[in-house]
């Protein structure tokens, strides 16, 4: 659960005047049953939305919320299977986790709540350990960071990940929000028809560029987000893409793959792939090194596209490829 997720709940008690306590996950060992950055919300009357345990530690993290509440002083929670406590909340998962609970100020909250509405990149880093607990600080996707706690923020945003670090000799839990991930699919092609509903089902918001009017049509994508008819490098150009973009060219025409491609590798796109045999491949490259772009950048393309898994049909392939783009955003594609 991140902070988008009970954003709706969270804007309700607010809106009727209420005061809103943030438990948040901050670090996990063994098999702790939510990862770093989930979160819930709650309020003095024992109002919830989102999780930080599955269910098992709620009820202990309520009640400290209320005493958040009471003191406007920030707490540190630990709970472990060999703590005597553990036992009592049933963290019978055999992990250990650590929650952040505090007090969600204005400040702080309207920072969060713009990016999302804005869907830009942000970190929210709080201090856990050390003299100024509960100091928190926000930086936002691009900005240059001042001081050693703004620096640990602007790595976090890079690597997309929440986690706590050491700066100093202060313990410092960085909270990344990025905007929901987007598919960028370049050619209404066959494999894009089935990609755009896998995607869909995960979650991403899809987007269809092709100036074709036969292939980016309405009737070939009734189920696509947004569906653009112009020239792929001016389309990218207008969409703005960021750490949370996937971008695929599909097409096989270097026409339109190849001046989307001089868009999407210097981005910083979490992921860009091309579709084409490795003798395509080998074309494409020495076609883009001859147009300006980079050996670094080229090193960034998935290409020949998808994970190696036979595919044959266009439903195959657009499941290798989404294998491969979930893969490239979880941080675990070899």
């Amino acid at each position: 659960m991140s902070i988008r997720d009970i954003a709706a709940d969270v804007d309700r008690w607010r809106e009727e005047g209420r005061d809103v306590v943030l438990a948040t996950v901050v670090r996990t060992w063994g098999s702790g049953p939510r990862g770093p950055g989930a979160k819930m919300a709650l309020t003095g009357d024992a109002r919830i939305t989102g999780s930080v345990s599955g269910g098992c530690v709620e009820s202990t993290v309520v009640e400290e919320g209320r005493k958040v509440l009471a003191t406007g002083t920030p707490k540190l929670l630990r709970f472990g299977v060999t703590d005597e406590t553990a036992w009592d909340v049933g963290l019978s998962c055999g992990g250990t986790i650590e929650i952040l609970v505090e007090k969600l100020t204005d400040a702080t909250y309207a920072a969060l709540r713009g990016a999302l509405g804005d869907e830009r990149a942000i970190a929210k880093a709080t201090v856990i350990r050390g003299e100024s607990m509960g100091q928190t600080l926000v930086v936002h996707d691009g900005e240059k960071p001042v001081g050693a706690i703004a620096e640990a923020a602007s790595r976090a945003l890079e690597s997309g990940r929440s986690d706590a670090v050491s700066v100093g000799e202060l313990e410092v839990f960085v909270d990344v929000e990025l905007p929901p991930p987007v598919l960028v699919m370049v050619g209404g092609v066959h494999v894009s028809v089935a990609l755009t509903t896998m995607a869909d089902a995960l979650g991403y918001r899809t987007i269809v560029v092709d100036p074709r009017g036969v292939f980016g049509s309405e009737e070939r994508f009734p189920h696509v987000g947004q569906l653009i008819r112009e020239w792929p490098d001016k389309a990218l150009k207008l969409l703005g893409l960021n750490r949370s973009t996937a971008v695929t060219t599909l097409t096989h025409d270097p026409k339109l793959d190849d001046p989307a491609l001089e868009v999407a590798l210097p981005s910083t796109a979490f992921y860009v792939g091309a579709l084409g045999s490795k003798r395509t491949h080998e074309k494409r490259r020495k076609r883009l090194l001859e147009r300006g772009v980079s050996e670094a950048e080229l090193e960034r393309l998935h290409a020949p596209i998808g994970l190696r898994i036979g595919s044959r049909s266009p439903e195959e392939i657009a499941l290798s490829v989404m294998a491969e783009i979930v893969a490239a955003r979880n941080g675990v594609l070899a």
